[in-house]
């Protein structure tokens, strides 16, 4: 199928692509990238080319080995049959919901998060640290965007409780209804640049989808008695932004977990940690110890003890989900080894 993008710049290809493609792979392989994802099946589009592939990857044993939105994908120029994923200049990733110990992919190779909250009761700094850690884990700038500034006065004060949940933070406060909202986020919209939009229900997501690519797609009213959208997002896929560049939305989040995020949570909670650090026994638990510096920070008023509690909560889910990871790619590797030990078994010549 002819595409409407006339190059892979369009779509986001750099030099950091571009090195893993080598010369040879011309002839007889394509770039693609992932522009959106259903059941079994992707979204792709090229240079000068659409279409929909199958997501069945050769050789694929763990879930990082499987395309998300956003990938680029080397793929067979004449059945399309994908071939390998392209090293991810960034990777987003969360605990799977549910029992399991899986992990599911959110997207791959964003430059910008834009974590999305509202200037009303939705306004929930747990869930915002937990998406600024996946951001900072994942390399990505986040900038959290406050929508509905139009319904309340206190717009300001939103923006400043926001700042103050990482140090030199970017917040924006508008009215995602209004022509001109994706003004002030156009810093980051440019073409070759690739933002993610991550926010729960009700919060003004599509709407703001909508100002930023300039469409109509239709969106839910919101209902009274609970603030929700009535239709929601169910795909995750690429919007294309009035200013060439590239917006990812996802479905609204649940149950969002932290796994294999130690250096986010550590840099979101700098502060904390520091602290930790001043403590006078190194095993400190920062309940009764003497020597405690958080403690003591918190008596003195300059540590909010909620702030502690958000910390203690979100650095013992993490510990636990990757350890629970890890215990799940242990099985994998031998079950790996146990069927490429069967296949060999199976292809070795027999001696007479």
């Amino acid at each position: 199928m002819t595409s409407r993008f006339s190059s892979l710049a369009d779509l986001g290809w750099t030099s950091f692509f571009a090195s893993q493609f080598s010369p040879g792979d011309s002839p007889d392989f394509r770039a693609v990238r992932v522009m959106a994802v259903h059941r079994g099946l992707l979204a792709v589009a090229g240079d000068g080319f659409e279409s929909t592939i199958s997501s069945h990857m050769p050789n694929a044993t763990a879930e990082e080995d499987f395309p998300t939105i956003g990938d680029w994908l080397v793929v067979e120029r004449t059945t399309l049959r994908p071939e390998r994923i392209l090293r991810r200049a960034s990777l987003f990733k969360r605990r799977a919901a549910g029992t399991g110990r899986g992990i599911q992919l959110i997207a791959a190779n964003v430059d910008t998060l834009f974590v999305v909250s509202s200037c009303d009761r939705d306004f929930n700094p747990a869930r915002l640290e937990r998406y600024l850690i996946l951001a900072r884990e994942a390399g990505v700038m986040p900038v959290v965007v406050l929508t509905k500034a139009d319904r309340t006065g206190d717009a300001a004060d939103y923006a400043n409780a926001a700042r103050r949940l990482l140090p030199g933070l970017v917040v924006e406060t508008l009215d995602a209804r209004d022509a001109d909202a994706a003004a002030g986020l156009g810093a980051w919209c440019g073409p070759g640049q690739t933002v993610a939009l991550l926010g729960s229900s009700g919060v003004g997501k599509s709407t703001l989808i909508n100002s930023l690519s300039g469409s109509s797609a239709a969106t839910g009213e919101t209902r009274a008695d609970d603030d929700k959208g009535r239709h929601t997002t169910t795909a995750r896929e690429l919007h294309r932004l009035e200013r060439g560049g590239w917006l990812l939305d996802t479905p609204g989040m649940r149950e969002l977990q932290l796994a294999d995020a130690h250096a986010g949570t550590e840099e979101v909670f700098d502060d904390v940690t520091a602290l930790a650090q001043e403590c006078r026994f190194s095993d400190c638990s920062h309940d009764a110890e003497p020597g405690c510096a958080i403690k003591a920070a918190i008596a003195a008023g300059s540590l909010d003890p909620e702030r502690l509690a958000r910390w203690r909560k979100l650095a013992a889910e993490e510990s636990f989900n990757t350890a629970s990871l890890a215990e799940r790619r242990a099985r994998d590797r031998t079950f790996g080894k146990m069927v490429r030990a069967v296949i060999k078994d199976k292809t070795t010549p027999k001696r007479r």
